[in-house]
């Protein structure tokens, strides 16, 4: 049986990520994200312009979005590789993109989105791999497929 930490913790990711990707309006719709004092440093220092700031955010935003699920499929298979947690992260922004298309007139499917949060699904997957390694050098499991609580 698997721990219960990871069920829930499983649980409650599934339904973050439903709420933000489905929701009605972009979950950003109304919030000054450009007003930000950490944003507007990184505009500054970077020279941005307000609009690139913003979609600078919004693309972090995605891929840090996507780390918990390569993350997340490698605890609950153990045996697969980073490749599969790209494979999960790929088809489910796709799913996601598809369905705020078909069903969200309010959302936009992009490309940029699919290609962010793949690549958060890719960072996670490669997090635990190299938790993993790090744990047969020392001798000690790091990540394990978490069957006890």
């Amino acid at each position: 049986m698997r721990s219960r930490r990871l069920v829930l913790a499983t649980g409650l990711y599934a339904v973050a990520l439903a709420l933000i990707g489905l929701w009605k309006t972009p979950v950003d719709r109304g919030v000054p994200v450009t007003d930000f004092a950490p944003v507007r440093w990184m505009t500054d220092l970077l020279d941005l312009q307000p609009w690139q700031a913003y979609d600078l955010v919004e693309t972090s935003a995605n891929v840090v979005l996507f780390v918990p699920l390569g993350v997340l499929v490698l605890l609950w298979f153990r045996h697969w590789s980073w490749l599969a947690a790209v494979g999960v992260a790929f088809a489910t922004t796709v799913t996601i993109e598809l369905l705020q298309q078909a069903l969200r007139p309010e959302r936009f499917a992009s490309l940029n989105d699919v290609m962010a949060n793949t690549l958060g699904g890719l960072i996670g997957g490669l997090l635990v791999v190299g938790a993993r390694a790090m744990g047969r050098r020392s001798g000690d499991e790091v990540v394990s497929d978490h069957r006890a609580d």
